[in-house]
C-alpha cells in the first residue's frame, strides 16, 4: 500500500539550481494519500512532487494508496498518526473525506474533489477542484462548434440549480441561448432528451450525478447519434464512446496547483484562508467520426490542438 519518496534530494543533486530558497523549516514531512491508483491520480501526485520538491530541498514525501477501498484506512492512518506530517495531500474524494475525519487538525490540500464548499467549511483544508469555470466551458464550446447558438443542458435541480442560473447569464453574455430541462430521477431522462432535442443545437455535458453517470452515458450517447444532437462529454472516455468532444484536465498541472497551495501552507498560511481553486489548464479530445456523422465542420486549428482525436 505504501512507498516512500525522497524525490527532493534527487532533484537537488541532479539540478541544484532548480531548488529555490523558501525559508522553510528543515525535516518537513509531507504525506500523499491517493484514493486509487488510476493514472490521473498518479499523474497529479507526480506533478505535486515535482513542484514541491523543486521549492523545498528539506521535504520528504510518503505516498500511500487506499486502492479504492475505504477499509484500507484502518491500516494506513495509524501509521501516519505515529508521526504527524506538516502537510497532507489527498487525491480524490475517498482519501479526502477519510483524512478530514482521521486527521482534522493537519493542514490538508485536496485534488480531484467536487465538494469545494465542504473543504472550506472544514476550516483546515483547501484544494483544487475538477470542474472548469462555466465561462471557460462555454467559450470552448463556441470555439469547437461555432455554429451552435442554442445550447441544451439537463440537470438535477437539487445539485445544480444555482449553477444553471449562473450559466444562463454567462451564456447570454457570450451571445448564446441556454435551454435547460430539470431531471430529478434517471428514469425521467428519456423524456427530457426528447424535449431538449427539439430546441438545442448541442447538449452541454454539465457534471451532474443524476444526469451524467456511468449508467446514463450509453443512452445519452445513443440518443445523440440517432438524433444528430452533438454532446460535450466529461472526459476523454466520453469522447471515445461517441461524444463530439470533451474538455479534460492536465493532471500534472493540477498537481502543480496543489503544490502551490501546499507551499503557501508550509510557509505559514492557514489552509482555511486559502480559497479552493479551479483547474487552469484545458486539454480536450475530439471524435471526428461523430462530427462526420453529424455533418459538422470542426475548425482545423481545433483539430490540430486536440490532445486526442478519434477517427
Amino acid at each position: 500500500m505504501r512507498y516512500v519518496v525522497t524525490m527532493s534530494l534527487a532533484i537537488a543533486f541532479l539540478f541544484p539550481g532548480l531548488v529555490a530558497s523558501t525559508g522553510l523549516a528543515d525535516n518537513i514531512r509531507v504525506v500523499i494519500i491517493l484514493s486509487q491508483d488510476a493514472k490521473p491520480y498518479q499523474d497529479l501526485a507526480m506533478g505535486f512532487l515535482t513542484y514541491t520538491s523543486a521549492h523545498s530541498a528539506s521535504a520528504s514525501f510518503e505516498t500511500y494508496s487506499l486502492q479504492g477501498n475505504a477499509a484500507n484506512a484502518a491500516e494506513l492512518f495509524p501509521a501516519v498518526k505515529r508521526n504527524i506530517p506538516q502537510l497532507l495531500l489527498t487525491i480524490g474524494t475517498l482519501a479526502t473525506q477519510t483524512a478530514l475525519k482521521e486527521l482534522p487538525d493537519t493542514p490538508l490540500v485536496a485534488g480531484l474533489v467536487m465538494d469545494l464548499d465542504g473543504l472550506q467549511k472544514s476550516g483546515n483544508a483547501t484544494g483544487v477542484g475538477v470542474e472548469f469555470p462555466i465561462d471557460v466551458q462555454l467559450q470552448w464550446l463556441q470555439r469547437i462548434v461555432p455554429g451552435a447558438g442554442t445550447i441544451g443542458v439537463l440537470y438535477n435541480p437539487k445539485e445544480n440549480r444555482a449553477k444553471i442560473e449562473a450559466a444562463i447569464k454567462i451564456a447570454r453574455g457570450l451571445g448564446l441561448k441556454l435551454v435547460a430541462r430539470e431531471v430529478e430521477i434517471p428514469r425521467a431522462l428519456p423524456d427530457a432528451l426528447e424535449s431538449i432535442a427539439k430546441d438545442a443545437d448541442l447538449l452541454w455535458g454539465l457534471s451532474d450525478q443524476v444526469v451524467l453517470s456511468p449508467q446514463t452515458a450509453e443512452p445519452i450517447l445513443l440518443f445523440s447519434l440517432q438524433h444528430h444532437l452533438p454532446v460535450s462529454g466529461l472526459t476523454t472516455s466520453w469522447t471515445k464512446a461517441g461524444a463530439l468532444y470533451s474538455l479534460d484536465r492536465d493532471y500534472s498541472d493540477l498537481g502543480a496547483q496543489c503544490g502551490e497551495l501546499g507551499l503557501k501552507i508550509l510557509q505559514g498560511a492557514k489552509p482555511g484562508e486559502l480559497p479552493p481553486i479551479l483547474p487552469r489548464k484545458v486539454v480536450y479530445s475530439l471524435n471526428l467520426k461523430t462530427a462526420d456523422h453529424m455533418r459538422l465542420d470542426i475548425p482545423q486549428s481545433i483539430i490540430e490542438g486536440a490532445q486526442s482525436v478519434f477517427r
